[in-house]
């Protein structure tokens, strides 16, 4: 197998966890009904813990190395700024999709990031392609919730416009793999900028979400979801 033929199906099969989220959060009315806000809350916080693990062990480290710190502070705080500002619009229409929005604008550029990096760093391109898979579940199920309760877009037509938003995966790292990988300083701006924006989105929107009064899996939740990462990046070290 190529490392193009690698990098598109390491993209595929972290992209295809988007559509099994939403299948997951089709099972509804969990009983005892304390059991489905806490499972739910959970789901939330584990994909904060995955963001979490995405930041610290890939995106910023990987990107920092291309770039001197001028540059690196800057792409970091421009994404975290341009996701801040995309959020401030979705508000102002209403605050319809802003998991689906939010879902797009990490999993784009960190395909593209995957891909680069499949071709020059295959370990932590692997790393890269476990941890966005994670978090694409916890992303589906969470956006398939919040899409479904406004009650404008069916079941069916709302998985498969999460398996369409998986296929941009492979095309986005097919971009990473034959343009960004003879470029690390656009590559390196590219991972901060996108750790910067989920760095916002994650206490933004994700842990106000997660918590639950009086209960714990939620924040146990989010330290197994950093904790996954953290074994993820011991096994390809």
């Amino acid at each position: 197998m190529t490392g193009l033929e690698q990098a598109l199906l390491y993209s595929a099969v972290a992209g295809a966890t988007i559509p099994v989220g939403g299948f997951l959060a089709r099972v509804e009315r969990i009983r005892p009904l304390w059991l489905e806000r806490e499972m739910r809350h959970t789901v939330i916080a584990f994909g904060g813990g995955v963001l979490l693990a995405a930041i610290a062990l890939v995106l910023v480290p990987e990107g920092a190395a291309a770039l001197p710190i001028w540059a690196t502070l800057s792409a970091f705080g421009v994404g975290g700024v341009v996701f801040f500002l995309i959020e401030r619009l979705i508000e102002k229409r209403g605050g319809e999709g802003a998991q689906f929005l939010a879902m797009l604008l990490d999993f784009v550029p960190e395909s593209m990031a995957l891909g680069a990096m499949l071709a020059t760093e295959k370990a932590a391109g692997v790393l890269l392609a476990f941890l966005i898979a994670l978090q694409n579940l916890p992303e589906g199920f969470n956006a398939y919730r919040e899409i479904l309760a406004i009650g404008k877009v069916r079941p069916r037509t709302l998985i498969l416009s999460f398996c369409a938003l998986a296929l941009l995966g492979p095309f986005a790292a097919w971009i990473g793999f034959e343009i960004l990988r003879d470029a690390p300083a656009a590559l390196g701006a590219l991972m901060l900028f996108a750790a910067g924006g989920i760095l916002y989105l994650t206490f933004g929107t994700i842990a106000p979400q997660a918590r639950l009064e009086r209960h714990w899996a939620p924040p146990l939740g989010a330290v197994g979801g950093f904790m996954l990462g953290m074994l993820g990046n011991a096994l390809v070290a």
